[in-house]
């Protein structure tokens, strides 16, 4: 029997309206989509391509025909994950990703269970996930939030990191009163301004902050943390699975993405650390297809928090199959990752 084909394309996927956050503002995203075929039996993964990891839709392309042959037995996932390192030590996570979600759907795939029972993780439901209002003009935001608010999505991820966060953050409590609020400032405030709104933080009422400094200031986010009385959660600042022991010190909680630590099996090992660690979890996303918002599901009912909008946001998801009431997710149904492609 010859071994696994690993066959790829390239999608530009939309948003439904302009994506901003402190960095950039994107209206395009490509997304590449792997299928392994062997014995009969499928398995598929995206690459999630995202510039601040050194990552893009030419590194992709250049990068799957090195990488794709390290899929060799679909049930050997170390040996998999030591091909890709060897060749690839640090680099490329959201092909390695795409890789390792082909391989671990292809044996669910297999067994006909769905990959939270392969992997042996409890059926609970997952956390409410988050749906996030990006930056825009204040009217816009505002816009964001009170349409959020009445399609009955309970807690907001406000995106924040420009010269109006406090009136940003004012106005959407207004809009919103009653939803659970998050802040993400995408590593872009100072020291100074960073201690400035930690007073604006606790009278919104905020839950948490996400990544308010640099990724590489832990002495920065150690003394945020030592004086604020919202829990700080690193994003930026985690780029591989072994970082979570060097951000213990610095933060309460860490948000894990597949496609930036290099798929699920790695995205649970970083969460297994996190706990022992006694840091709090929270799993979250690019903006993806349901494909790759199904992967990161089927471990969010192990996590404290969810941020899984990601294909909530555009205009033309290729995937079907995720059961949305607002901000509550399903557990994905049936065999693998539990979505199908839609039609043409």
């Amino acid at each position: 029997m010859t071994g696994p084909s690993i066959t790829w394309e390239t999608l530009d996927l939309h948003t439904a309206q302009p994506f901003g956050i402190a960095r950039w503002t994107h209206s395009v995203y490509p997304r590449t989509l792997v299928t392994l075929t062997y014995d009969g039996v499928t398995g598929r993964g995206e690459a999630a391509p995202n510039a601040f990891y050194g990552e893009t839709r030419g590194t992709v392309e250049a990068v799957l025909p090195i990488l794709a042959d390290a899929v060799q037995d679909p049930w050997d996932w170390d040996g998999l994950h030591a091909r890709l390192s060897a060749r690839m030590p640090y680099d490329h996570p959201s092909v390695k990703c795409a890789l390792e979600m082909a391989a671990v759907e292809w044996c669910a795939a297999r067994a006909g269970v769905p990959v939270w029972q392969l992997l042996g993780l409890s059926p609970a439901p997952l956390p409410e996930s988050s749906y996030t209002v990006s930056i825009a003009d204040l009217d816009d935001m505002r816009r964001q939030a009170r349409e959020a608010a009445a399609r009955g999505h309970g807690v907001l991820k406000v995106k924040l990191g420009t010269d109006r966060d406090e009136a940003i953050l004012t106005a959407l409590r207004e809009e919103a009163p009653h939803v659970r609020l998050r802040v993400d400032a995408n590593a872009a405030w100072t020291r100074t301004q960073a201690r400035r709104m930690l007073g604006v933080l606790d009278a919104a009422d905020v839950e948490f902050v996400e990544q308010p400094l640099a990724a590489g200031d832990l002495d920065g986010h150690a003394a945020l943390r030592a004086v604020s009385g919202v829990p700080i959660v690193a994003d930026e600042s985690l780029h591989h699975v072994g970082d979570v022991i060097a951000l213990a010190r610095a933060f309460d909680g860490v948000n894990l993405k597949l496609a930036k630590l290099g798929g699920p099996l790695q995205a649970l090992r970083a969460l297994r650390l996190a706990r022992a660690h006694g840091m709090s979890v929270m799993m979250g996303c690019m903006i993806e297809s349901s494909l790759g918002i199904a992967a990161a599901a089927h471990l969010a009912g192990a996590c404290d928090w969810a941020d899984l909008d990601g294909a909530l946001l555009l205009a033309d998801d290729p995937f079907t199959g995720l059961d949305w009431q607002a901000g509550h997710l399903a557990r994905p149904a049936g065999s693998g990752w539990g979505v199908e492609r839609r039609t043409p």
